[in-house]
């Protein structure tokens, strides 16, 4: 059944079950497309509208082109108490990095910190989602990863040889939402590039440029020639830079020149790098006092003095909880281009459509 037609919304449930159709018709066992989809749903509950449903398409197509492996071979190797390298075998990034979170949160409740990287992964979608998985276990988890393609110039570069690599950071609190961060290191992230494309949408003057100019570049149908900028400048593109050798070289992951570009060469594997750290908050006090001492602060922080004109002090966290709950209850608002899409898709997989879930 689609959603009520005042909302135009599509119900959670019905989307989950296209993802995990799909998969399955792409090879993928039933267990782990349940695990993607809850996982790429997640993404668009939180407002990371980029990376959900709306990469289904391209995820299928490497499925199809043998590119991603839809049965991977997942193994854990522990390297130390608090250490472990993950072997994603070319699966799902999805599959993977969940792996590795669940890994890092394992050893964090032995040896109180887990820092566990990943090789052989693929694009996993939001950087908050896999942060925030530390939470249910009332840990703090950090996320990075070696964006899937490279969008980004050096300080002062002409040449894309930076992803805009994410960092996502993760806070428990009590009755407050959790605090969680993420951000890509440049302006926007070249997600938010590719869905303004689709819906044929200018871009914002200060997002990109021409490498051989510099001039800004606003036509959305002009980005794949043009360089995304860092956030902040020389501060962005060094973050990036750091995060990508943490999160690729470190795990002999792919990183630099040596990049694949899963949207232009998707036949392609890419050997993704990511990693995931946990921190168990009870190792330095009570886990309670810790938690409310965090909605102390958060309530501190949120009361204080908006500028005029302004509505309201944002903390990282607030909106997308507000975004959760509404999402959750009332369904996605999907842009009619990516409905047509994923129509196309259905179509050609032989899958019901959404409108017909």
């Amino acid at each position: 059944m689609m959603a009520d037609s005042k909302a135009g919304r599509i119900p959670i449930a019905a989307v989950k079950a296209l993802i995990v159709d799909a998969m399955i018709k792409s090879g993928v066992p039933a267990a782990d497309a349940g695990k993607i989809a809850e996982l790429m749903v997640e993404a668009d509950l939180t407002g990371a509208d980029a990376h959900g449903v709306f990469r289904l398409p391209q995820y299928v197509n490497r499925l199809k082109l043998g590119s991603t492996n839809a049965k991977p071979n997942i193994k854990v190797n522990r390297t130390a108490p608090a250490t472990a390298l993950v072997d994603g075998d070319n699966g799902m990034g999805h599959l993977v990095v969940a792996r590795t979170a669940e890994t890092a949160i394992e050893l964090a409740r032995e040896c109180g910190v887990a820092w566990v990287g990943c090789f052989m992964s693929g694009h996993a979608g939001a950087a908050g989602v896999y942060a925030a998985l530390p939470l249910k276990a009332d840990m703090i988890g950090i996320y990075s990863a070696v964006a899937n393609a490279n969008h980004m110039p050096l300080a002062g570069g002409a040449e894309p040889l930076l992803g805009t690599n994410p960092l996502a950071i993760a806070i428990p609190a009590g009755e407050e939402p959790p605090l969680v961060l993420d951000i890509a290191t440049s302006i926007v992230s070249y997600g938010t590039i590719k869905n303004h494309r689709l819906q044929n949408r200018p871009l914002q003057p200060d997002w990109m440029v021409d490498p051989k100019t510099g001039a800004a570049i606003t036509d959305p149908h002009k980005s794949a020639e043009a360089l995304l900028l860092p956030m902040a400048g020389y501060k962005g593109a060094g973050l990036a830079l750091m995060l990508g050798l943490l999160g690729g070289t470190l795990n002999g992951a792919l990183f630099g020149r040596d990049c694949v570009d899963f949207n232009l060469e998707p036949g392609k594997v890419t050997n993704t790098g990511q990693f995931v750290l946990a921190l168990d908050p009870s190792k330095f006090q009570k886990i309670e006092h810790f938690k409310a001492e965090v909605d102390r602060h958060a309530r501190s922080l949120r009361d204080s003095q908006p500028l005029p004109g302004g509505d309201v002090v944002r903390l990282p966290g607030d909106a997308r909880a507000k975004r959760r709950a509404d999402r959750l209850a009332n369904g996605l608002a999907l842009p009619v281009e990516l409905l047509v899409q994923l129509d196309k898709l259905a179509g050609e997989l032989a899958i019901k459509p959404l409108r017909e879930r």
